[in-house]
């Protein structure tokens, strides 16, 4: 079988409607927040990077099968980096439509969404000075950065305090690639500190009618980094 064919197919065959109505809510436009998704599919033209990446992800879910969560392996991690770089490395891969940003604030566009629910997997355009809140995860991330330069300062979590404080900062680049798993072990902001836009992929443990509600776990950080 025609692994790349059935892939596209899947991507192809994504009803957006069903998205909306299993969100309960209109489609997004063209000024959304970064709470909500703006849907731009893939071309004709991009089908084969997106299935590539599609299949790769449906092997090492189908590798994990035997394990009761399949993003606490170190294959599964492992694997996910090589697929976002690999993924991450062809530069047609997103059209202009999924590179637009929103003057507001950083922009979601959703790209593909697994059938059985086991990922989505999302491009976020960052214009300079925009930033996600200080956020741990409900669920596994992972993400590629394709374009310009994101800054990311990573966070650990203070128990007695309820509080999460911060420990590094960071230039992630072009080609840079990040895996966490869910919990407030992982906790981290991103942001564009450039005076150029960004754009970084995304992959969520969540199905594509989630993505906008289930993924971020944002959290109370010390007053002095507010």
């Amino acid at each position: 079988m025609d692994h790349n064919a059935d892939s596209s197919a899947r991507l192809l065959n994504l009803d957006l409607a069903d998205l909306d109505q299993a969100r309960g809510q209109p489609r997004a436009q063209a000024g959304a927040q970064p709470g909500d998704i703006r849907e731009v599919m893939p071309r004709a033209a991009q089908h084969t990077s997106f299935a590539r990446l599609c299949n790769a992800l449906d092997a090492m879910f189908e590798a994990c099968g035997h394990l009761p969560e399949p993003s606490h392996s170190s294959f599964f991690a492992r694997s996910m980096r090589v697929a976002l770089q690999e993924a991450a490395a062809h530069a047609a891969l997103l059209t202009p439509a999924q590179r637009e940003g929103s003057l507001e604030t950083y922009r979601r566009h959703l790209l593909a969404a697994d059938r059985q629910g086991r990922y989505a997997i999302a491009a976020l355009v960052w214009l300079p000075g925009q930033g996600s809140p200080v956020h741990a995860h409900h669920t596994w991330c992972s993400y590629a950065v394709l374009d310009g330069t994101l800054s990311e300062t990573v966070f650990e979590w203070n128990d007695p305090k309820k509080c999460a404080g911060a420990t590094r900062t960071q230039a992630r680049e072009r080609g840079a690639v990040s895996f966490v798993r869910s919990g407030r072990g992982s906790i981290h902001r991103l942001g564009n500190a450039s005076g150029a836009p960004a754009v970084s992929l995304h992959v969520y443990g969540v199905p594509g009618a989630q993505i906008g509600r289930h993924v971020n776990d944002v959290v109370p950080v010390e007053s002095a980094f507010i």
